[in-house]
């Protein structure tokens, strides 16, 4: 039993090694290019449109809902970036069903990628949103002292991302793994379903985050209102 991807190694020469994180990782993201690109060749603005059109619009749908919900007034704006990201985690949960499959989010390496994504993500649209100068500021709020901890504070929030989605997927596949030596039949089956519903939490619950995260760094701050002079 393989605790991490990293450690099933296809091939290596010297110190360049291709484990199945990379394998996988890159499978992974074709797969869901050549998918989204078959999918969407062909849409349809009539009545009558296939049933994968009916399931990426429901996808859509319900990912512009959630990011509006957590409180961006233009989602679309974030659709690429957000979408992206809850379809990557939740694809490579889905692929567990596969034999000789390895999760690539069981690899710390590609959750920290993850979390990195969104730790580059927040500054950006926080500036294309406010502006530099305002966006820097709200790391002074309400004072300057506060300056270091909000530093800290988006490190700390990227690790967490990244350790929270790699502990709930490595968690998973070594209870499968523990289960399928024990009972080779019945439990590891209801374990591999349980480990589908606990990959597309851990897709929604990551996406959610970014979302907030997102949102809090793109929220127009308003001065605060003067007291009227005194007539």
């Amino acid at each position: 039993m393989n605790l991490s991807p990293d450690e099933v190694v296809y091939w290596q020469y010297g110190v360049i090694n291709l484990n199945a994180t990379i394998v996988f990782t890159w499978a992974l993201m074709i797969v869901l290019a050549v998918s989204a690109k078959l999918i969407t060749r062909r849409l349809s603005t009539s009545l009558q449109r296939s049933r994968w059109q009916n399931l990426l619009e429901i996808i859509v749908t319900s990912i512009l809902q959630q990011i509006e919900d957590v409180g961006l007034n233009e989602p679309r704006k974030y659709l690429d970036f957000l979408g992206t990201l809850f379809l990557f985690v939740a694809a490579a949960s889905l692929g567990t069903v596969i034999p000789g499959y390895q999760p690539p989010t069981g690899s710390l390496s590609t959750t920290a990628a993850l979390a990195l994504s969104v730790f580059a993500a927040v500054p950006f649209f926080g500036i294309k949103a406010q502006g530099f100068g305002n966006y820097m500021k709200s790391y002074m709020a309400p004072t300057f002292i506060m300056l270091p901890f909000n530093i800290i504070s988006e490190i700390s929030r990227t690790l967490a991302l990244a350790i929270r989605l790699f502990g709930n997927m490595m968690s998973g596949g070594m209870i499968i793994g523990i289960l399928l030596s024990l009972t080779p039949f019945l439990f590891p089956i209801v374990m591999t379903v349980l480990g589908l519903l606990t990959g597309m939490v851990q897709a929604y619950i990551f996406s959610i985050l970014a979302t907030v995260y997102i949102a809090a760094a793109t929220r127009v701050r308003k001065p605060a209102p003067q007291p009227e002079a005194a007539s």
